[in-house]
Order: C-alpha cells, then structure tokens, then sequence
C-alpha cells in the first residue's frame, strides 16, 4: 500500500501492451464493495479471502499479465506458494513514512484511518520476510519516478524468461 503498484503498474502496462489488473479493483467487482465496506461489512476474514481469491483469479489470468496485488495476500501461504509457482513478482518497496504519506486519505484503505505509519511501521516488520520469500525482483521506489521505477521493471523483464519473449511480441 502506497508503494506505487497501481502508478508503476500501468505504466508498464503501457509500455508492453499486457493488461494491467489491480487486486482492489478485482474485489470491487467479485464483491460490489472497497475493501474499507468489506472490512466493515464482513470482517478482516472475509476481505483477506477476497484479496486471495481476486489474486488467483488473476494468476489464472491468460499470460502475459502484470497483476497489482493487495498487500495482506503475502499474509496467505496458499497465495505464496501460487507466486513462487506461477509468477515473476516485483516487490516494491518504499519506508514506512513514504508509505504512510503516499496512502492515507484513500478512502479505500481501511488500516490507515489512524496512525498510518506505526501501523506501516508494524506490518513491514510482519511482512517483509514474507515479501522477500517471493520476489524476484526488489526495487526502491522512494526518491525515483514513476518513470524510473517502471524503467527498471520493464528493463528487468525482457531479461527474464519467458517475459523476454512476451515483450518481442509486445506492439511498439
């Protein structure tokens, strides 16, 4: 959350011509409510399972596709294990305090109502063993543009197999 998934995301999107799918997105759709109306409506369960459903229906998305997934699907072992199968996963990573700034005010995001960055602060500390488990790649968005950042990324692909062959036959 406020890494720059969604921003770096389409432009990558747009650079490859690959559909660019967003995890928030996916659980509005299957769910007809934002995480925040979930959680309230349902419980931390239920929109944690959502968030793991809409990942692996992403995952069985036809390839190449470039999938922007809810931060607590790390939380999942299922989930884990389907990354480490099935996918090339980009970690993007920023400190809490970026983290922090770039996300509150979303009315979406339902763990930043108060103190945004102890609770950024918290979840790093949970989660980054969890994220470096399954990245392929890690790089710092901090400081660097949205430009930069997807730079890298794209970069990175067309080194990597299969995605070097998925970008051959990307259009210009």
């Amino acid at each position: 959350m406020g890494s720059g998934k969604s921003t770096i995301g389409r432009s990558i999107s747009g650079r490859t011509g690959w559909p660019y799918l967003d995890n928030d997105e996916l659980v509005q759709q299957a769910r007809g409510v934002n995480a925040r109306e979930l959680l309230a409506t349902a419980g931390e369960a239920e929109l944690r399972g959502a968030e793991a459903d809409a990942l692996l229906l992403g995952l069985a998305s036809p390839e190449p596709v470039l999938l922007g997934a809810a931060g607590g699907t790390i939380l999942d072992p299922a989930v884990r294990e389907a990354l480490l199968a099935s996918a090339f996963v980009v970690w993007l990573r920023a400190s809490p305090e970026t983290l922090a700034a770039r996300a509150s005010g979303a009315a979406h995001r339902p763990w930043l109502a108060t103190d945004a960055e102890g609770w950024m602060r918290r979840t790093l500390e949970e989660r980054t063993p969890l994220y470096e488990s399954v990245a392929s790649l890690s790089i710092m968005t901090e400081g660097r543009s949205v430009d930069e950042s997807a730079t890298e990324v794209v970069d990175w692909l067309a080194s990597a197999s299969p995605c070097a062959a998925w970008l051959k036959q990307a259009p210009d």
